[in-house]
Formats: C-alpha cells, structure tokens, sequence
C-alpha cells in the first residue's frame, strides 16, 4: 500500500520547502497526547504538562481528535487556498491567518476527518451541504466518544463558533508553551528547508525527495511520486505544485496531504531523536523485579492497553487506592510507566517500549 501523488507537468519552481509554525504546533500537540509515539520527546512532554494550567489541558482534550489519532489538514491551511503561490505564514499568527481564509465547507470537511464521513481524496459535497452525511458523521463521531459529539454538532451547527474557539485555544497554547518550542527548533526547520531547496536546485527533485525519507520514491518515467505507507491514498499536483515542510517534533510520523482539490504536501521529520540510553544492572534489576509481583502483572495488563488513573485501577482490581498507588510507584521507580496529567486527571501508561526491551515474552503475554 502507498500514498501516490502524480506530478505530471509539474515546474521545478512548483516545488517548495518551507517550515509552517502552525504544523508544527500540531505535531506538538500531537505529541503531548500520544507521548508513547515519540519516546525521544518525553523529558519535552513532561515539561510542557507541568505547566499547563487544568483548564487548558481540559480544553487541550475537547478537541484532540484533530491531531491524536489523524493530524488534520487545518494545521496547513495554505494548501487549501487556490492557486500555488500560498506558502505558510512567516509567523504562526500568519498561518492562523491562513486558516480564517478556508471557507466554512473546508474548515468543517478537515476538521471532521476523524470520522472518515467520506472519502478522503474524493471529490463531492461535504456534511454542511448533505445531510446525509452530517448524520454519518455524528454517528461516527458517538463511536469515538461523547466529546466528539459534542464537537462535532457544534461545529455543524455553527462553524464559525468553532473557528473562533480554535484560533483562540492555539494563541493560548503559543502564549504557554509553543513558542518557547519554535525560538528552539524553527532555526533548524529553516537550515532544513534551506538545503532542501538547494537541493532541488542542484540536483533535482529525486535527490530532495530522498532526503526527505527514504520511504519517498520518484518514477520520472511515470511522473509520478510514491510514499510507502500502509495507508492507500491518491492525488495530483495538477497547476498547484508541491510543497515540502519540514518538522522537529514529528518523528516517527511522515505526514502525506492529499485531500482533494488541496496541494499535496509531504510533511517529513527532519531527523530522529536519540536512541535511549542503555539501562544499568541496577535498573534491570529493579524493572525484573517489579515485574515479578502477580498484583504488578494485572496491573502491566490494563496499562499496556490504555492510560487508567488510579481509582479507575483499584475499582478494576478490587484494591483500595493507596495499594494501587504503592504498586504503581514500584513499577514507576523502575521506569516501565510514563505519568501524564489530563486536567484534574492523573492517567498512567505502562511504557511498552521500555518492557519490549526486558522481553518480547512478557509483553506478549500481558498483551495475550
């Protein structure tokens, strides 16, 4: 399976690569709701939700479909306006900008891609103008939760509302953390755009391409690019061009946009964090341990399969809360849980990357 762009008649000067603000403030989103996605982020993840204030972090989870489990195409308004010359804003106010051009249709159509009401890269009518599929999409939306109902008949019902409330949530999260995050790595994403470009200039789009992933294939016979990934997907570069945008924060994800009638885009990690360091016989010793408890196993097993707060597993485990947290500060002392607050609520995980390096074994049966 692959993502194909053809990219019959395309200009080299339809080739941009430029960094947005804004899609990397998605990837940091992203990466603050899923931090077992991005383990060489997690002392970054950390920071940042000690510091949020508990009505930001319940606002932070009123939404976070757009960029947990899909990153939605709002985070790169500028391929969503015609013609090819609209590139990112230079600033994330620029991009945010960006996103109040998008009609009401596009706004709704990105935002209510995790319901997957119809298909992607295909042409026709959005749920604002069927109705039936404003009902398919509600009851997509109620299998995946109350809250995305709740989103999602607020922003059928009154779009603008919902822009408003994005825009806002966003500058407060710039104000709290984000910018702090792109004096640090926008620099870098520019030098990466940069060399990109000189690139392209040089050598051409097949040696640009391969530096943005090896997973990025061009077939000049066929003019045609191929992402392998494991979803199936297809557009056309058409007169619109191509955009490459680099992120800091994305790794292990490559983004590929091909909504229909938007620019295709590539949104590619510029570099992969660290490998962790190795632990030491003393912190063997505690995880074997840990592990070793019957009352810890069960406790591995509900954790491996969802963040649970601690009430949540002493009513599972029919234990008081002080034992379960007892058990919980062995197993996080040991370094096999990963502690997040979710607005008043403390949610723990077990780190499965952290337990696959003990054993396959004891992952598979906890997982069984």
């Amino acid at each position: 399976m692959s993502v194909r762009i053809d990219i019959g008649g395309l200009r080299p000067e339809q080739v941009t690569a430029v960094p947005s603000a804004l899609a990397e403030l998605g990837m940091a989103l992203h990466a603050l709701s899923e931090p077992g996605h991005h383990f060489g982020l997690r002392d970054w993840a950390a920071g940042v939700t000690a510091r949020l204030d508990p009505h930001l972090a319940d606002r932070m989870c009123e939404a976070d479909f757009l960029w947990r489990t899909t990153f939605s195409d709002l985070f790169l308004p500028c391929a969503g306006l015609p013609g090819d010359g609209t590139l990112p804003g230079r600033t994330l106010a620029g991009d945010l900008d960006l996103l109040d051009e998008l009609s009401d249709e596009q706004f709704v159509d990105a935002a209510l891609e995790f319901t997957c009401a119809q298909a992607y890269g295909s042409p026709g009518p959005g749920p604002l103008a069927d109705a039936g599929l404003r009902r398919r999409a509600l009851e997509l939306a109620a299998a995946r939760g109350p809250q995305q109902v709740r989103f999602s008949e607020r922003l059928l019902a009154d779009p603008p509302r919902i822009r408003a409330w994005l825009r806002q949530f966003l500058e407060d999260c710039d104000e709290v953390f984000f910018a702090q995050t792109w004096s640090r790595v926008g620099q870098g994403l520019a030098a990466d755009a940069r060399h990109k470009t000189e690139l392209l200039r040089r050598k051409g789009l097949a040696e640009a391409l391969g530096a943005v992933s090896p997973a990025v294939a061009l077939d000049e016979a066929a003019a045609r690019i191929t992402v392998d990934k494991l979803g199936a997907g297809r557009t056309a570069t058409a007169d619109r061009g191509l955009l490459l945008v680099p992120t800091s924060l994305g790794w292990p994800h490559l983004m590929v946009l091909h909504r229909y009638g938007w620019r295709p885009v590539l949104h590619y990690p510029v570099r992969s964090p660290e490998l962790a360091a190795p632990p030491s016989v003393e912190q063997l010793a505690l995880r074997m341990t840990a592990l070793s408890h019957p009352v810890r196993m069960r406790l591995c097993r509900s954790l491996a399969r969802s963040a649970c707060t601690t009430g949540e597993l002493a009513r599972g485990q029919g234990m008081t809360a002080p034992e379960i947290s007892r058990h919980l500060a062995v197993l996080k002392k040991a370094g096999l849980l990963t502690t997040r607050r979710r607005g008043r609520y403390v949610l723990h995980q077990l780190d499965a990357t952290a337990v696959a390096r003990l054993g396959s074994d004891f992952l598979e049966g906890i997982l069984r």
